[in-house]
């Protein structure tokens, strides 16, 4: 009772402070004019083609008043003392621009902003500037969407660098989750990222493209990310197949055109060393060849023992631009990862979940460390139809190389007794993606049309073996009392591979093929935008453990969105679309499972605040889905799946943005009532969905001080809290729920004109946070560590 205490203390503590900051801001913002003796700088800021300037970066030099433009690219400062101020406009990859300008008391000046640069370029700064802030109103231009999004018919959040950054991530299994609602980590083996959201895993993709596979691609470093975008409910319109929940798309960081790097080295708790490389800038003196390459190595180690990830990835990127309409972006990455035998992460216990101390492991220091490569190649060619069409295409090809094994009990005792058992676990996975598309706006009588057509395909190998295993040691290990160092490395099995993994492992397989195409109607000048869209998808199945059975399905999903602008700031949208995505593999008869269908009816309401420089969004969903796979037998070695159906309806709020000047917030809150609606063997009908959270709430708040003697320092806290969590591999409704999570973690930094360090600790509570399951006659779960700290000191050039 008294952990508990303290969280719903801390919780009031920071509900309190959030409210204390944000009536004051309600309340400015809700001004127009200025006050008496005081005096308004307002304006707007335009490309050279007349197009609107949003998230550009504003501020008056010599002050702490800084602010975003809007989707129209409009800026405001209220309230200021009659002065000759000089405002300092930034937009990345260009110059700088100032202007002076001299305001009178009572009185309001306003300035038009034209920015020599053309919108096809502006329309690949955005996504940069973005970088700056918190907050931003565009979408990368690998989603495809032309429109703002506080207009689009659909909940998205887009984590911003700056939040990365300040809250110095390092990969997607590092509280990224916590910056939107609903979305969380489900533990899993510690190499790629599960992430569940209204119900169920969303899907992974990069740049554009689903790269999920069955277990990886290996998880992104965050030196090569740009944002990311997550995608609430079907989207398979507009990309490849995407599960009814959503999906988050990784956007990797792209040539700028403007010469310019940076370097940072981090030191953390347990032997973490970290160092990271970014370089940007023109390779010819015409600018037409741009390049980019971000660099990391790391070694990091863990709060339990014999347990380690050291990483390394190169990702060098070349783009040409042939003309003002056409370029050609080359990207290849490489990530390499050598990490502890797979499963050391995981405690097990027959009695009950936590019963170890959070440095327990099942592993040993003389065991051989699993080995990933994980290979992209991107070409992305874009060209400039006319001014109202452009055309895309995007090719790919992902390969993921596994070498290693894994740890897994054979049994565990009532006494604590195990015996622990070994496995090869070798994975080779590929996977080829072609997209092309073409995006255009055209005007029939009083209605503007924004239009998206495109093909997709791809196709999917995956094969892995995990079929050799043996005894580790013997049965007298003990959970409770623990000896390590007693197995000789001639007791250590060696694993057959003589032959290829191709040859050897279970193969998975998957084709897609599906076309698309939107239209986004404007009507009422623009006000009311009606999106009618609908996708042909064929996909083909290879089922892992009955060679030559393959299934084979097709739909055709429709989409009928409308978003309605009630005023400048606020939007009002409602949404009905479809999903399908292929399943893979049988139930325990051999019977293939059919394709995972869903429907999804959401509405919301979207507004941007005190001048665009922060928003929320609040939507209410209900998702239907037919064919969703959950755990149902364990046959020898191999645990099979069975098809249900789920119901999910929930309720999401987001916040994010600068809500006063150098203050900037990430709020969310879901509610998720996730059930299973239908299952063969009526056992979890009425039961909540494995894997979910049916209260989730986060917050990170940032102060940086903007002017004076302590300029650039900044404050941070944050929370992270999920109330009545069910187990994610299987959940009874009972003993298998797992308790309430709540972490709060802070930080402290500094930042000037080129060098910055900063300070983060979390698990500030010193809490014991773990997420698992029941797995037959014992538990399992995954412990993160107690109080634990890493620092970094960056240098810009």
């Amino acid at each position: 009772m008294e952990r508990k205490s303290s969280i719903y203390q801390c919780l009031q503590f920071f509900t309190c402070m959030i409210l204390v900051i944000l009536l004051p801001a309600a309340v400015l913002a809700s001004g127009n004019g200025p006050e008496d003796g005081l005096s308004v700088i307002k304006g707007n800021i335009t490309t050279s083609d007349g197009s609107p300037a949003a998230d550009v970066t504003v501020q008056l030099r010599g002050t702490s008043r800084i602010t975003t433009t809007a989707e129209d690219g409009s800026f405001i400062f209220r309230n200021l003392r009659p002065a000759t101020y000089t405002l300092e406009v930034s937009l990345v990859g260009y110059d700088n621009f100032e202007q002076a300008i001299t305001t009178a008391s009572d009185k309001t000046s306003t300035v038009q902003i034209r920015l020599e640069v053309s919108g096809k370029q502006l329309e690949e700064v955005v996504v940069k500037v973005g970088r700056r802030n918190y907050k931003t109103s565009s979408l990368s231009s690998g989603l495809r969407l032309q429109t703002p999004i506080k207009d689009l018919p659909q909940n998205i959040q887009v984590v911003t660098g700056k939040v990365i950054s300040d809250q110095q991530i390092f990969d997607m299994l590092e509280g990224v989750t916590r910056n939107v609602s609903g979305a969380h980590k489900v533990e899993h083996w510690d190499n790629y990222a599960r992430i569940n959201m209204r119900g169920s895993q969303i899907a992974a993709f990069r740049n554009g493209m689903n790269v999920q596979m069955p277990w990886g691609p290996l998880t992104e470093d965050m030196s090569m990310v740009d944002r990311i975008e997550f995608v609430k409910g079907p989207a398979g319109f507009m990309m490849a197949n995407g599960e009814p929940s959503g999906f988050y798309n990784v956007v990797t960081k792209k040539p700028t055109g403007q010469d310019k790097g940076e370097v940072t080295l981090s030191l953390g708790s347990y032997e973490n060393y970290r160092a990271t490389l970014d370089l940007d800038g023109k390779l010819s003196k015409d600018g037409k060849l741009l390049y980019r390459i971000n660099l990391m190595g790391q070694l990091k180690g863990s709060h339990r023992d014999f347990e380690y990830n050291n990483r390394y990835s190169i990702v060098p990127v070349l783009q040409y631009n042939f003309n003002d309409k056409t370029s050609l972006t080359l990207e290849y990455t490489h990530q390499f990862s050598e990490m502890s035998v797979i499963g050391s992460n995981y405690s097990f216990s027959p009695n009950k979940y936590a019963d170890l101390p959070v440095s327990f492991t099942t592993s040993e220091d003389n065991l051989d460390p699993a080995k990933i490569n994980d290979r992209n190649i991107l070409a992305v060619l874009k060209h400039q139809i006319n001014s109202n069409w452009n055309f895309t295409g995007q090719l790919a090809y992902f390969k993921y190389d596994l070498k290693g094994q894994s740890i897994w009990p054979w049994s565990v005792e009532p006494n604590g007794d195990m015996q622990r058992g070994i496995s090869i676990w070798d994975a080779l996975g590929t996977n080829k993606i072609g997209q092309l598309f073409v995006t255009g706006k055209e005007v029939t009588g009083n209605v503007t049309h924004k239009i998206l057509a495109g093909i997709d395909m791809g196709h999917m190998d995956y094969y892995a073996d995990f079929g050799q295993f043996a005894a580790l040691g013997t049965p007298d290990f003990n959970i409770y009392s623990p000896k390590y160092g007693l197995i000789p490395a001639t007791e250590i099995p060696t694993w057959d591979r003589s032959r290829s993994i191709r040859e050897r492992g279970v193969h998975y397989a998957n084709s897609n093929t599906g076309f698309y195409v939107q239209d986004e109607l404007g009507l009422l000048d623009g006000k009311l935008r009606l999106t009618l869209a609908g996708r042909y998808t064929k996909a083909e199945t290879r089922d892992p453990y009955e060679a030559g059975q393959n299934t084979s399905d097709d739909k055709l999903t429709p989409r009928i969105g409308l978003s309605y602008s009630i005023d400048k700031q606020t939007s009002a949208y409602a949404v009905y679309d479809q999903a399908f995505v292929p399943n893979f593999g049988t139930d325990y008869t051999g019977k293939p499972f059919g394709a995972l269908t869903g429907s999804n009816i959401e509405a919301g309401i979207k507004r941007d605040w005190f001048d665009g420089r922060w928003n929320t969004t609040l939507s209410v969903f209900k998702i239907e889905k037919d064919n969703a796979l959950i755990n149902d037998t364990i046959v020898g070695a191999t645990t099979f799946n069975r098809a249900v159906g789920q119901e999910v309806k929930g309720i999401e709020f987001d916040l994010r943005g600068m809500i006063l000047n150098n203050l900037q917030l990430v709020f969310n809150y879901a509610f998720n009532e996730s059930k299973t609606s239908e299952d063969p063997k009526s056992l979890t009908i009425g039961e909540q969905v494995p894997g979910t959270a049916r209260h989730i709430s986060n917050a990170w708040l940032t102060y940086r001080v903007g002017a004076g003697a302590f300029k650039g320092i900044g404050l941070s806290l944050g929370y992270q809290w999920l109330v009545d969590r069910s187990s994610w591999y299987v959940f009874d409704g009972t003993s298998a729920s797992l308790p309430d999570y709540f972490r709060m973690d802070g930080g402290l930094s500094w930042q000037g004109n080129q060098f910055s360090i900063a300070l983060n600790a979390n698990n500030l509570l010193n809490s014991y946070l773990y997420s698992g399951s029941p797995y037959g006659s014992y538990y399992y779960w995954q412990s993160e560590p107690e109080r634990n700290y890493r620092v970094t000191v960056g240098y810009r050039f």
